[in-house]
């Protein structure tokens, strides 16, 4: 085993291409780990798209780049790359690693080992409820295992291996930590991920000649899509202005890096009729989105206050269709909802919502759709649990805007408070009230096909069996028919008798002729329910059902 003492900014690039690399490998296993038998949780694909982010945004640097600026430029992507829960979580330990980390060159096993307890500390802060039997306490308990034998460690080696070792062993615990990972039979996925993670960056310090595989090299690297240069000729006058992009990294040579508040730029950016502006701070750097007929005037301001590390500069004539050609007038209020369905979308959007976004978006995906249109007030609407933490820290991010987030845990939830969406209201806080109270008010339910074998609450479940589920958190029945699922659910659904509305998003692999069945057992059995279906065109889930 080789005995490094002093880790630089090399040798840790090259740590997280292994565990990005280590947990792709693995990333099926970890999305199998669902406590649900149904492909709905994907943390081992959302933890992918998370490290592969943060990959993209160091695979420019120098190599003799310090540690502190590896760890933080990794960590800065996988914030904005982070998606679902896990992926959220896990950007938020990057970030207290690298806060640890900040203007170190190298580092040795005591700085190592304080960077892990900021690791922990920070992800702990970031979730509201920290429930222990998940990826937190495999963070938690494998770091403190470094820290109680840290007198002993001499070597990044050792430190490592105790820190994988008692992961591990945690996360072996977590199915009898957390009752329902018990009722299932599982480990936690999201510690499964990160105990892939840590395995693959300990691999690859023990092995200098480790090289990452193909996906890394080119993670999030532009697609390479065509622009029509011919939308701007010789003749052509300057009408849409330029899309602004860049990353700064304040200098102490110029701002107090720690206090400086970003809030300076986006004053100067709206004075000279910037749009679509974003500008956020995220440790000494700041990432700024704009759209301004004069790309000059923010850079020669920005340089005020440091240096660049990217600048993306494009005329706007040449862009995609979706970016709007013609200035529009500033919205009061813009609404941004995750719609995973064609279907779903087209509806959301006759309810009001100015962008879709689909299933599963990250950090990032949220602060683009916020960018990408002026208004004074933005409401996200996640409808979906596992979105809900990238729709909150994208909140957070965006400075200069209010930004709402309607906590919807469902579509149906979503669907529920875009029916009272009113865009001319006096007050945008007493809109988003009464959204989150429609919201609250709605029962969903779904019915989904099983993709494995599983044992839930004594319920045995066979691959190919329809599953209906209540609440998200209870196993009605497992049906060879999703006509039986569903009537199973209709007995099962608590107070069904004095609802008044059941709407139903039917989706792919359903037929038309499904959803008029699904429509006639509903009507036939409770005849005075007011019964809405839609396509819905999601992938995972026969039906969507809200009860109100």
């Amino acid at each position: 085993m080789s005995s490094t003492k002093t880790l630089d900014g090399r040798t840790f690039a090259r740590m997280l291409a292994g565990g990005a690399d280590n947990i792709r490998a693995n990333e099926e296993y970890i999305n199998d780990l669902n406590v649900f038998p149904v492909p709905d949780g994907d943390t081992g694909s959302n933890m992918c798209c998370t490290m592969d982010k943060g990959l993209a945004d160091i695979s420019g640097l120098e190599p003799a780049t310090p540690l502190g600026r590896i760890a933080s430029a990794f960590a800065s992507g996988t914030v904005l790359g982070a998606r679902g829960n896990s992926g959220v979580i896990l950007s938020q330990f990057f970030r207290g690693f690298a806060n640890a980390l900040s203007g170190l060159e190298t580092a040795g096993v005591a700085e190592l080992a304080g960077a892990f307890e900021s690791g922990v500390k920070q992800a702990y802060a970031a979730v509201v409820n920290p429930t222990e039997g998940t990826i937190l306490t495999v963070f938690r308990e494998a770091s403190e295992a470094v820290s109680k034998q840290l007198e002993s460690i001499e070597t990044i080696e050792q430190l490592l291996e105790i820190h994988v070792l008692q992961a591990d062993d945690t996360l072996k615990r977590t199915t009898e930590m957390l009752p329902i990972l018990a009722k299932a039979g599982v480990i936690d996925s999201g510690g499964a991920g990160y105990c892939y993670i840590a395995q693959g960056m300990k691999q690859a310090l023990e092995d200098p000649a480790f090289k990452p595989s193909q996906h890394q090299e080119n993670a999030g690297k532009p697609s390479g899509t065509d622009i029509n240069l011919d939308a701007f000729t010789r003749d052509s006058e300057l009408q849409f202005g330029y899309c602004t992009e860049l990353l700064l990294r304040l200098q102490s040579a110029k701002v107090d890096v720690e206090s400086f508040d970003p809030q300076v730029i986006l004053d100067y950016l709206q004075s000279i009729g910037g749009d679509s502006i974003v500008c956020f701070k995220d440790g000494d750097v700041i990432k700024i989105h704009v759209h301004t007929p004069d790309p000059g005037l923010v850079l020669q301001q920005c340089r005020k206050y440091g240096e660049f590390l990217t600048v993306k500069i494009e005329n706007m004539a040449l862009q995609h269709q979706e970016v709007l050609m013609k200035k529009a007038p500033k919205k009061n209020i813009a609404v941004i909802a995750v719609a995973p369905g064609e279907g779903i979308a087209e509806v959301f959007r006759g309810q009001g919502a100015d962008i879709t976004l689909g299933d599963n978006p990250s950090t990032g995906d949220f602060v683009n759709a916020i960018s990408s249109i002026d208004a004074e007030n933005y409401l996200i609407l996640p409808d979906d649990a596992n979105v809900m933490m990238a729709a909150q820290q994208a909140s957070e991010m965006v400075k200069g805007a209010n930004v709402f987030v309607v906590p919807t845990k469902t579509v149906q939830e979503g669907f529920s408070a875009l029916s009272i969406y009113t865009p001319d209201v006096p007050s945008t806080e007493g809109l988003v009230a009464d959204m989150t109270d429609a919201a609250s008010n709605v029962t969903s339910a779904q019915i989904a096909c099983a993709t494995r074998d599983a044992v839930l609450d004594g319920l045995e479940v066979k691959k190919g069996d329809f599953i209906a589920m209540y609440r998200k958190d209870h196993i009605v029945c497992a049906r060879q028919s999703m006509f039986e699922a569903l009537s199973d659910l209709l007995d099962d659904i608590e107070g069904i008798e004095d609802m008044e509305i059941l709407t139903l998003f039917w989706g792919n692999g359903v037929t038309e002729a499904d959803s008029l069945k699904a429509y006639e057992i509903i009507r036939r059995r409770f005849p005075d329910l007011e019964v809405d279906t839609y396509y819905g065109g999601q992938e995972v889930y026969s039906f969507y059902l809200g009860f109100e």
